[in-house]
């Protein structure tokens, strides 16, 4: 090894230790110093797998042990790129099975980065075999499986924490220190929540044969088998209802749990949610372009909103949340934050933290979202000192449900046309079989919905 890595590896660990130190104190040099690397193994080696990776990897020593993707491609490239990426310079086992990944290997740690669809059984399966999970938002496509992955959790005595990192995100946490909690909004009693992206992929492409390189049975696992129309990598599955839950499940999530976050908020009191397709007719997606959706609290609404045409109302702020306090408002973005008082008093900006000089790779990873990368370091600090500590960590898989679900809930509101209150003692929608039976989906032969009753 050059003299050049050997500097370069002790500038990053600098870093790291720093960031460790103003997070954790004392306790942060051990966190980074744990007596031998952990053994890690992911499910999903597509973008958003491969970026959470790739962040544990700048925060703590871990080995990469497995890999596993139905994606060949997808797979052999990413086991290329960890092996770049690990101090030990190997490359991981790859797998296109994942229940045959953890069966063979003891694994501390698996990152759940596959579909929106896969997320409940493979995190269910992974806390099985003894390790300890970081599964991607929306934890869920169906409030049943949220329900059986907490009580995974907690059966097997697991530490999961859920990719949402804006409860990580350096000036949010700021915001919530030094406006919220410091009383500087008074009472809130509206929040306005929303995503105005064009994000929606609704294209018509011709079913075509499956490539020899990608699964696509194992792809669509418990999901519905659509007739194969394209890679469906990145945005293209997003944009079908059977294996997610659109943008309210993709988007809304992220900042309705920062809100809950902020404000203390737990299960909403009710739910209610209108919209469907409305002006991008023309292609095969069944998501809905334009929606609004209530999430109630006492002498407290949420409210969201998303369109995918158009234009924002606030340029500045595209996705985003609105706390509106008696004495002054706080929007809020992954970008930045504004503060404004009601009548006289000091506006408070604070923008997003690039740590690019301090992880210079950042900069050369394909596809990174550079505003998230300081986040997603701390989300994986705080998730590996849960571990040591046994205690749960900031997004811990039972918040990550109350969000997931809450938002599904709202898709459900949509479909049957009335709002709905949900009682996650009893496990049901009150007065209203109908919305109760949907709360499940049915999963494809030969596959079984997990049962929160017994995982």
């Amino acid at each position: 090894m050059n003299s050049f890595n050997i500097n370069r590896r002790q500038f990053l660990y600098g870093a790291t230790a720093t960031l460790a130190l103003s997070t954790f104190g004392a306790r942060g040099m051990d966190l980074i110093n744990p007596a031998k690397p952990w053994r890690v193994g992911l499910i999903g080696t597509g973008w958003y797998g491969k970026s959470d990776l790739f962040r544990l990897i700048q925060v703590v020593p871990v080995e990469v042990i497995a890999l596993c993707d139905v994606d060949k491609n997808q797979l052999n490239e990413a086991g290329k790129l960890v092996s770049q990426r690990q101090k030990s310079g190997k490359t991981p086992k790859l797998y296109g099975d994942y229940n045959k990944m953890l069966a063979e290997n003891e694994l501390d740690i698996v990152l759940v980065g596959s579909p929106d669809h896969w997320h409940a059984l493979q995190m269910i399966d992974s806390v099985k075999a003894g390790a300890h999970v970081y599964v991607q938002k929306p934890i869920s496509v169906d409030v049943m499986e949220g329900e059986a992955m907490v009580a995974a959790a907690r059966k097997y005595k697991k530490v999961v924490q859920v990719g949402t990192q804006r409860k990580s995100t350096p000036h949010l946490i700021d915001a919530k220190k030094n406006i919220v909690d410091a009383g500087l909004l008074g009472k809130i009693s509206h929040v306005e929540m929303c995503c105005y992206y064009h994000m929606r992929n609704n294209g018509n492409p011709p079913v075509k044969p499956v490539p020899d390189f990608l699964d696509y049975e194992r792809w669509t696992g418990p999901a519905p088998l659509r007739p194969y129309d394209d890679i469906p990598h990145i945005r293209w599955w997003r944009t079908f209802m059977e294996y997610g839950n659109g943008i309210t499940g993709d988007m809304c999530v992220h900042m309705f749990d920062t809100v809950r976050w902020m404000l203390k908020l737990g299960w909403p009191t009710k739910i209610s949610s209108q919209g469907g397709i409305y002006v991008q007719k023309e292609g095969k997606s069944n998501i809905s372009d334009t929606q609004s959706a209530i999430f109630e609290y006492p002498e407290l609404n949420c409210v969201w909103q998303h369109r995918t045409w158009g234009t924002p109302n606030n340029p500045d702020y595209p996705w985003s949340f609105t706390l509106y306090g008696e004495k002054g408002t706080l929007w809020a973005s992954t970008m930045s934050y504004d503060f404004i008082p009601q009548g006289k008093g000091e506006k408070i900006h604070k923008d997003v933290v690039y740590e690019k000089e301090k992880y210079p790779e950042d900069v050369k990873e394909e596809r990174i979202e550079l505003n998230a990368a300081p986040a997603t370091r701390l989300h994986m600090l705080d998730f590996l000192s849960a571990i040591d500590n046994s205690t749960k960590p900031i997004a811990d898989i039972e918040e990550g449900h109350i969000s997931t679900a809450s938002c599904i809930l709202a898709n459900l509101s949509m479909k049957t046309g009335r709002a709905l209150v949900y009682d996650p003692v009893k496990k049901e929608v009150v007065g209203d079989r109908e919305a109760t039976a949907l709360l499940s989906r049915a999963y494809r032969d030969p596959y079984k919905h997990p049962d929160y009753r017994n995982v």
